[in-house]
């Protein structure tokens, strides 16, 4: 069985949602799909067959949850430091062609969002910074071409 590294702020998002589909959805589910029943013919029941589809995916996704809680390995990212790039870490990045700075902090395959700077640990950036340092050099092909970033800072919080 695969470990699965996640911070502690990621698994406490999977527990939330599978929390919520346990004590909110399915029960709904439930009562949409006795209450389509009660309209009689269920071959022709679009809201029957809606209700069961539905329920499908939320048994399917809290099995998914189940699994991935099970096999976490919570990592405490307040515990880490050092001047090395390790998964928690959040690293400041130099774009060497725009001269922007951006950070994201390295979480893992679940709980990677770009839109709030979290960047999965599988993900081609974040393989090319693992183990470097403040003041390297990476370069990353991207879809829009090669790109070139200098470490400025990493930090673990």
């Amino acid at each position: 069985m695969t470990k699965i590294p996640m911070t502690a702020d990621g698994f406490t998002r999977l527990e939330d949602e599978l929390r919520h589909l346990k004590s909110v959805e399915r029960p709904a589910v439930i009562r949409a799909i006795a209450e389509a029943r009660e309209h009689g013919d269920l071959s022709e029941n679009a809201e029957y067959h809606a209700a069961r589809e539905r329920q499908s995916f939320i048994e399917g996704r809290v099995a998914e949850l189940e699994d991935k809680i099970s096999r976490a390995e919570v990592i405490d990212v307040s515990r880490l430091s050092g001047k090395e790039v390790k998964f928690g870490a959040t690293v400041t990045l130099l774009d060497e062609d725009t001269e922007e700075k951006a950070s994201y902090q390295i979480v893992g395959q679940d709980e990677s969002d770009i839109a709030a700077k979290r960047l999965s640990i599988s993900s081609p950036l974040a393989r090319a910074l693992i183990g470097k340092h403040v003041g390297d050099t990476i370069e990353v092909t991207t879809p829009g071409g090669s790109k070139s970033y200098e470490i400025t800072k990493v930090a673990f919080k």
